[in-house]
């Protein structure tokens, strides 16, 4: 890590951030799990500005070499004078796994980027993640937000290599002379990811992460727009009284309907996150003046629609 990645790939690299809305003064926490990705990330910003930067890995104490694999980053860091710290979670990983690590995993990095004053956490997501969510996407019959795929920025959380493909970033750590760690749960073709990567590596296909990627931002730019749409509605469509929300939805297209109906949601209940299915059998049952439930919400009507708490159910027998 001691040479600097090629100029070509450092200055679209700073660009990147650039676009990402990383100010001058900005500090960043890299998320670096050891792996090739992240190493080549911490490779790059270290060469961008290696006092603006801070490495953090999160051990989520799944498999008996994380510890290793941290103490490894942490060694590496350490000697390039790159403060990083090792994050775990308080509660053990379980249920389905993947969807609570990563949930954890997040929730970690946004503490820590709190405790280090960093204004963006920084993944090494790239352009084959890009293409392989596109797929997978796809493969789940994802609707619009789905298939914009990996945003470039949501929130603090910045992706600034979506535009390096795989080969670049492990090009990156062969220049810097580092030997990335290998987690098997990447070979596991149990893992809907793994298997589509594999069939990419192995099939005959035409598709490609450039043209993937671009689709990813067309996609990621409407839903931008339409979530500009859906703020200005927002304020002259829903009203709020008390624990009830009132929607006016006649004559709007059914995709500015949902958007809606998630946000009466979320005023009432935060935490809810409904499953696609729920949302559109909720949206046929309101347009046709049925009562629908999601969660321990009601809704009625047909051209305004009202949301409240449902009443508790009766325990007697």
């Amino acid at each position: 890590m001691q040479i600097a990645p090629n100029l070509d790939k450092l200055r679209r690299f700073e660009g990147a951030l650039k676009e990402l809305g990383v100010g001058r003064e900005d500090h960043i926490l890299l998320a670096v799990s050891g792996g090739p990705d992240s190493l080549a990330l911490l490779c790059l910003a270290s060469n961008w500005d290696v006092n603006r930067i801070v490495a953090a890995t999160v051990d989520h104490r799944l498999r008996p070499e994380s510890a290793g694999e941290a103490a490894f980053v942490s060694a590496l860091c350490g000697n390039r004078n790159i403060p990083h710290v090792i994050l775990t979670p308080i509660e053990p990983i379980g249920g389905n796994i993947q969807s609570f690590a990563r949930a954890t995993r997040y929730n970690l990095l946004a503490d820590a980027a709190r405790d280090h004053r960093c204004a963006f956490v920084a993944t090494a997501h790239h352009a084959n993640d890009q293409l392989e969510t596109i797929l997978m996407r796809l493969a789940r019959g994802s609707g619009l937000d789905g298939m914009a795929a990996i945003r470039r920025r949501n929130g603090n959380i910045i992706r600034p290599l979506l535009g390096f493909s795989k080969s670049e970033l492990e090009e990156i750590c062969i220049a810097a002379a580092v030997e990335p760690v290998r987690d098997p749960s990447n070979d596991n073709i149990e893992f809907d990811r793994v298997a589509i990567r594999k069939w990419l590596a192995s099939a005959s296909h035409p598709f490609s992460i450039d043209r993937a990627a671009r689709t990813a931002k067309a996609l990621d730019d409407a839903r931008e727009a339409l979530d500009w749409i859906v703020d200005d509605l927002a304020t002259i469509r829903i009203v709020r009284n008390n624990d009830e929300i009132q929607c006016v939805t006649a004559e709007l297209p059914r995709e500015l309907k949902r958007r809606l109906l998630l946000r009466c949601l979320a005023l009432l209940d935060p935490e809810l996150q409904p499953r696609g299915d729920a949302v559109e059998r909720a949206i046929e049952e309101l347009d046709s003046g049925k009562n629908a439930m999601i969660g321990n919400i009601i809704g009625k009507g047909r051209e305004t629609w009202h949301f409240s708490w449902a009443p508790p159910r009766s325990t007697k027998k």
